[in-house]
């Protein structure tokens, strides 16, 4: 169609069906340029379509082009989509893009704020991989600075408390929680005792012990389905400081005895420091070493998902990228809001494992992988998310994650009770089939388009709504509709392969199972 019309064409579903599958304003937005009603426009592109196999009427109503698709051409279309379900909705995007998120400090297991993040990051991975983008999922490991000395300091502390009964005195700020214990044990086996003791071992301890942190990070993440292509050490960045800060030139100047970068000519509120007067950097020295890195690696789009609370350091990242020689523009920062739990109406209580903090592996274990990424998925990441565990765990159409995996399940029995061989619902045309028939086939084709816009927006909760629409479209189909033992049955349950085929693919697109059998609780 765009070729057809030469431009970028906006289509809308119509509210009422009987206008056709879907509809474009088009003619409004060139009324001004060819100095015509929009109406006779309308009606001149209409005519354009009369030879087109692809819609069996094109009309022109009050100055919309009502498109409706040939059952020619959804027949062959959708017998392409069922012989090749892996290709379904891809795409081959010419673009390199670098994304990072997660990326917490490796200090302690991953909390459920950590968690929409890596939710979210990931899910747009998958979007963009399946649109065919050649993308990159990156992991920055923050293990240099402060967090990572106090981390030695509150193991050394914790093992003479714990391990050799010892009296001992806490910082104010200090790392607890039942996640140090197992890192005591093997400390004690690896090092000795004297490792607690030994402040002068407090970094070896510190740097061993934010590896096995590592581990556990992961593993967290495995359990989720969520991996990552690279991971770069912020402690192997420093080598490449003196030349980094030599290209940064007039962006970086002395004074009182620190570093700073002039963002604030750039944009910010204010300049930063970058190097404090004790010669240790500053987080923010990190960032710059760990960009120039990104850049010089000569990606075409880099995406940061960062917590909510790091929106004022958008502006003097950004700054360093162009004292550096870049363009800033090639940098997207998304921001990924807190969460807040309940249970059964009440605050969830923290996790004994992690001392302050409720652990994402607490979640899953609780309510499933799968649930946990459909909910931290299912609404903006700028907006903040509260939810209740209990919602998530019944087995009936409270639960969207549920009713869609369900609508899946139910599909695979319905067509283990046919006598029809696959072959013969695979050769079926889809022929006179019925309005809400019809329908309900249009909404599962959708599925491309739908991902294509979630991913260009980066509103991934564009894909938990649309199936959670497609799978109560099927569910009232099912109810409103005999197809075992009909005349119409093959091309009924090929429009059911279809359905399936959509929700199985979305799902896939989210890290999330489709289920092929399940038992619903009486509603």
């Amino acid at each position: 169609m765009r070729e057809k019309l030469g431009r970028e064409v906006v289509l809308e579903k119509p509210r009422d069906r009987s206008f056709g599958h879907f509809a474009t304003p088009i003619a409004f937005s060139l009324a001004k340029e060819l100095k015509k009603s929009p109406m006779i426009i309308a009606d001149e592109l209409a005519s354009s379509f009369n030879d087109s196999e692809e819609f069996s009427s094109v009309e022109a109503v009050k100055g919309y082009l009502n498109f409706r698709l040939s059952e020619a051409f959804l027949t062959e279309y959708v017998s392409w989509a069922l012989d090749n379900p892996s290709q379904f909705g891809k795409q081959e995007k010419n673009q390199k893009i670098l994304l990072e998120f997660v990326s917490a400090n490796p200090t302690g297991p991953l909390h459920i704020g950590h968690a929409r993040g890596a939710v979210y990051g990931d899910t747009l991975y998958r979007l963009a991989k399946h649109l065919g983008y050649d993308i990159t999922a990156e992991y920055y490991v923050n293990d240099a600075g402060n967090q990572i000395d106090l981390l030695g300091l509150s193991i050394q502390l914790h093992g003479r408390e714990n391990l050799l009964d010892e009296t001992v005195e806490y910082p104010e700020s200090y790392y607890r929680g039942e996640y140090l214990d197992a890192l005591l044990r093997d400390a004690m086996e690896k090092f000795g005792a004297e490792i607690f003791h030994d402040a002068s071992r407090q970094r070896e301890l510190a740097m061993w012990a934010k590896d096995e942190v590592m581990k556990i990070i992961v593993k967290d993440l495995a359990d989720t389905n969520i991996h990552f292509d690279t991971f770069v050490y912020e402690s192997t960045l420093y080598d490449d400081w003196d030349r980094v800060m030599q290209k940064m030139g007039e962006g970086v100047y002395e004074k009182d005895g620190k570093i700073w970068i002039a963002s604030e000519a750039k944009g910010d509120e204010k300049d930063r420091v970058v190097v404090r007067e004790d010669g240790r950097p500053t987080y923010l020295a990190g960032d710059i070493v760990y960009h120039n890195q990104k850049f010089e690696r000569g990606y075409d789009h880099y995406i940061n998902i960062w917590g909510a609370d790091h929106h004022g350091y958008i502006a003097r990242v950004k700054a360093a990228i162009e004292y550096l020689g870049y363009d800033s523009n090639k940098l997207e920062v998304l921001l990924s809001q807190m969460v807040s739990l309940l249970k059964d109406g009440e605050p969830y209580k923290m996790s004994k494992r992690a001392g302050n903090v409720i652990l994402m592996s607490d979640i899953v274990e609780e309510i499933s992988a799968d649930a946990l990424r459909f909910i931290f998925a299912s609404k903006k990441s700028d907006t903040a998310l509260e939810f209740d565990l209990a919602e998530f765990k019944k087995q009936d159409s409270s639960n969207p994650i549920f009713y869609i995996q369900y609508a899946h399940a139910r599909i695979k029995t319905l067509l283990s009770k046919s006598e029809l061989s696959e072959a013969e619902i695979l050769a079926a045309e889809l022929k006179g089939l019925s309005e809400q028939a019809d329908s309900l086939l249009f909404d599962a084709l959708l599925l491309p388009e739908v991902v294509e816009d979630a991913f260009n927006t980066r509103q991934v909760q564009k894909l938990t709504d649309y199936l959670k629409s497609l799978a109560a479209s099927l569910h009232k189909f099912y109810y409103d509709v005999q197809m075992i033992g009909t005349p119409d049955e093959e091309k009924l349950l090929k429009l059911m392969l279809v359905v399936a085929l959509s929700i199985k693919t979305g799902l896939s697109l989210m890290g999330i199972e489709a289920k092929e059998r399940m038992v619903k609780e009486e509603e």
